[in-house]
């Protein structure tokens, strides 16, 4: 029986056509994924299943075999539907209890907080996902994963009939991860139905049940989990073949880089090693073990408490993201929504915001050379589309890296920082800033690739550094292998 049901859905905006004719049907009970390349229309598909956005005319949404007409996310919320984005959407000021039921009061229209009644419905919902925290510890002191926990709640208070799930595994350890599945496993065995947006063809493939493809707007079927393969997914997806280009693995002789001894109490010790000109360093790990805030040390970011930083042989001191501007550093950071772009500004705005001096014509910034400098570089890294003053907020994920990456390119850097370079991207936009990273090596940069996917370190690094509870346990080049990495990893 089907819980939801698309008909004829399209939607378009201002000379661009974002669906075009969706119908396809979800069964109750299912946790049915939603694929396809960013860009492909997921996103506006669920919007308008949450009411933010409004479908063209003859666009039908059938709730329990009922059109229901969806204005608003309100009339969403009464319908049973709720949608956990990436960002959560929590209140970081608000307390756990507060986060989770209080939306409920609000929604119900009432204008006095029945607090008992408040706690008791969050009480109920953090015990059904397993949520162990203090219910009046304020959202902002928690970590991601119990974030991600405490939006879920928030949903089963709502009485919850379809729960979208948008990239839900970006920020979570291999543990976490699966402790997520196990509790979308127990929401669908209650009869609630999961729509489940990822990029992750290992978790679409343990945790849904069937699978539709979008591309470019239009719908490219819906299958069930064992009678389709990856590879046919990714052709689906993006109209063609893409495998992991394993490119060759050289030899270098041109430290630019050298790092000694680094420590930081309680993040990492003794981190010890070399980056030459031109070389594809990884680095990579669990997460927790201390990658991040190695690389945010060499960025000014995270002060070490001792060792030492040579840059072309010579001792030099980074305490802040200026310090490392000026040693020609860029650094392109994991979570590009939140620390690498200003989602309100326009592409042309975050493309020059770190060259700001060099724009100047006296005392002021030259229109001329904003524009001229966000042509050349969108131009340079491809980003569509090509409308300098468009909100950056609205391009894809691919194209969003791009503008990061091309923020800093903009510096002019002999080092390049990546930490999860393609986290959250289609398969498609992967295979780009891959072939990106390995052209900016060719042309003399020096780059350190920090990531979780083991297939994306194996394919693009020259070397592997493989850290452990805050230390580098292993260095590996050609021949290295996802048992390898993880047997040092993990072991």
């Amino acid at each position: 029986m089907s819980v939801l049901e698309f008909k004829n859905v399209s939607k378009s905006f201002p000379g661009v056509k974002a669906l075009s004719g969706i119908s396809f049907s979800v069964e109750k009970g299912d946790v049915h994924v939603l694929i396809g390349e960013n860009g492909a229309g997921k996103s506006t598909l669920i919007k308008i299943l949450t009411g933010v956005n409004k479908p063209d005319e003859g666009s039908e949404i059938w709730i329990d075999d009922k059109k229901v007409d969806i204005t608003s996310p309100v009339d969403a919320l009464n319908q049973g539907i709720v949608a956990i984005y990436q960002d959560f959407s929590l209140f970081d000021n608000l307390t756990v209890v507060e986060n989770i039921a209080l939306g409920l009061q609000i929604a119900n229209g009432k204008k006095i907080v029945d607090w008992k009644h408040m706690k008791k419905r969050a009480a109920e919902a953090m015990k059904k996902v397993r949520l162990e925290a203090n219910p009046e510890e304020l959202v902002a002191n928690i970590s991601v994963a119990k974030k991600q926990l405490v939006a879920i709640a928030r949903a089963l208070v709502y009485d919850v009939k379809v729960l979208i799930m948008d990239e839900p595994t970006s920020c979570l350890s291999q543990g976490e991860v699966e402790q997520l599945f196990e509790i979308i496993r127990e929401l669908k065995a209650d009869g609630i139905t999961i729509i489940f947006v990822s990029h992750k063809m290992e978790e679409i493939f343990e945790v849904g049940d069937m699978i539709s493809v979008l591309r470019d707007g239009q719908y490219k079927g819906t299958f069930r989990k064992e009678d389709i393969t990856v590879e046919q997914l990714i052709e689906l997806m993006v109209g063609r073949k893409i495998t992991y280009e394993n490119y060759e693995k050289r030899k270098f002789h041109e430290p630019i880089l050298k790092v000694e001894n680094l420590c930081k109490k309680s993040n990492f010790k003794d981190i010890s090693f070399e980056l030459n000109k031109g070389e594809i360093l990884g680095f990579t790990g669990l997460v927790g073990a201390g990658r991040t805030e190695v690389i945010q040390a060499l960025f000014g970011l995270n002060k070490p408490d001792s060792g030492q930083i040579y840059l072309h042989g010579k001792k030099v001191s980074i305490d802040s993201p200026v310090d490392a501007i000026k040693n020609k550093l860029g650094y392109v950071p994991e979570n590009r929504l939140t620390e690498g772009l200003i989602q309100t500004q326009s592409i042309k705005r975050n493309l020059n915001v770190a060259i700001l001096k060099e724009l100047k014509q006296g005392i002021f910034l030259s229109n001329t050379a904003k524009n001229k400098s966000a042509e050349k570089w969108m131009e340079k890294l491809a980003i569509k589309p090509v409308i300098p003053d468009m909100l950056v907020g609205k391009l894809s994920g691919g194209n969003q890296q791009r503008v990061v990456i091309a923020k800093w390119l903009a510096t002019h850097p002999e080092i390049l920082i990546v930490d999860e370079p393609t986290n959250g991207i289609d398969v498609g936009a992967k295979e780009e800033i891959h072939r990106l990273l390995r052209q900016l090596a060719g042309d003399g940069m020096s780059i350190i690739v920090v990531s979780s996917e083991l297939p994306e370190v194996i394919s693009i690094c020259d070397r592997i550094l493989v850290m452990k509870n805050g230390k580098i346990v292993a260095e590996m080049g050609e021949g290295a292998t996802q048992e390898m990495i993880l047997n040092k990893a993990v072991l």
